[in-house]
């Protein structure tokens, strides 16, 4: 495991209230030291920043980065949590704090994601790309009026969930419909260009699990449409949406083998600074394969 763990409160400017993160500091860490890299570590749908995710944590230890867990006011299931503009804010200002307390190298601040954490780490590299040296999102939601459909069942909680972040289920009303688009990081997806974004699901999600691929594959679409990059056609998301989906014609990309990975590759796409895969796997993050990513990148001076 990580080094030493530190819980703090960080005021925010929007409601004054306090808001928690845990900072995590490597193993041997010296404040007055070189410049570290940072990374932002979300939680998923229904967790909090108490969830943690050892795996990560670890790699990040062992490459003397700083981990930064903010709250970004909790579960999904009331209207300041979910995208919101003040959750988003928690995590830019989680950042800022530690950016002006230790010693950050801010060529390389990086985001990371699972499932919420990935709907949010699209999110968060679509409406404040400037922040971000690189960012991972796995199995993440990328459009929420979809994501309801597959759980619009009276007794699906997350159903129940969105319909109390929104106010209500898509179609019931304009301003709600307007709710559920703000949420989405499909709306924004486009402003991302630039920023070096993994997104990569488990082929067996939305049968095994809860989000079906096309959310992962609709926003590399996003962000290959916005940078001139060939898109991922509609008869190509059909087909690897199938259960046990393959393509039928796969690509050369699609074949790639990738040992961070560590698993069979169903489709692998790149636009200019962005990438997708789809692995053999189900509703899950791999640890390995997020850091390989973000280590590969940093700002430009």
């Amino acid at each position: 495991m990580a080094g030493e763990r530190l819980k703090v409160l960080i005021k925010s400017p929007i409601d004054q209230t306090k808001q928690p993160s845990y900072i995590t500091l490597p193993d041997k860490f010296d404040p007055a030291g070189d410049d570290r890299p940072l990374l932002v570590s979300l939680h998923s749908w229904s967790g909090n920043l108490e969830q943690r995710n050892e795996p990560l944590e670890k790699l990040a230890n062992e490459r003397g980065w700083i981990c930064l867990q903010p709250n970004f006011r909790g579960r999904n299931d009331h209207p300041e949590a979910c995208g919101s503009e003040i959750a988003q804010q928690d995590i830019l200002d989680a950042v800022a704090w530690v950016t002006a307390k230790y010693p950050i190298d801010e060529r390389r601040v990086y985001l990371s994601g699972n499932s919420g954490g990935g709907h949010m780490t699209m999110m968060m590299v679509g409406r404040h790309p400037d922040v971000w040296a690189a960012a991972s999102a796995w199995v993440g939601i990328s459009d929420l009026a979809a994501w309801h459909r597959k759980h619009s069942a009276e007794d699906d909680g997350y159903g129940q969930m969105m319909r109390k972040v929104c106010g209500g289920k898509p179609g019931d009303s304009e301003a709600i419909d307007r709710q559920y688009r703000m949420r989405s990081p499909l709306t924004y997806l486009h402003k991302a260009v630039g920023v070096p974004i993994d997104i990569s699901a488990g082929v067996h999600d939305g049968y095994t699990g809860s989000v079906p691929v096309r959310h992962s594959l609709d926003a590399f679409n996003a962000i290959a449409r916005a940078d001139g990059s060939a898109i991922i056609t509609e008869n190509e998301i059909q087909q690897i949406s199938r259960p046990n989906g393959r393509l039928d014609s796969p690509q050369a990309s699609d074949e790639e083998k990738d040992a961070s990975f560590g698993r069979e590759i169903h489709l692998r796409r790149h636009a200019k600074q962005a990438r997708v895969t789809i692995f053999e796997g189900g509703h899950e993050g791999i640890a390995v394969a997020s850091i390989a990513w973000l280590e590969k990148h940093a700002k430009r001076e």
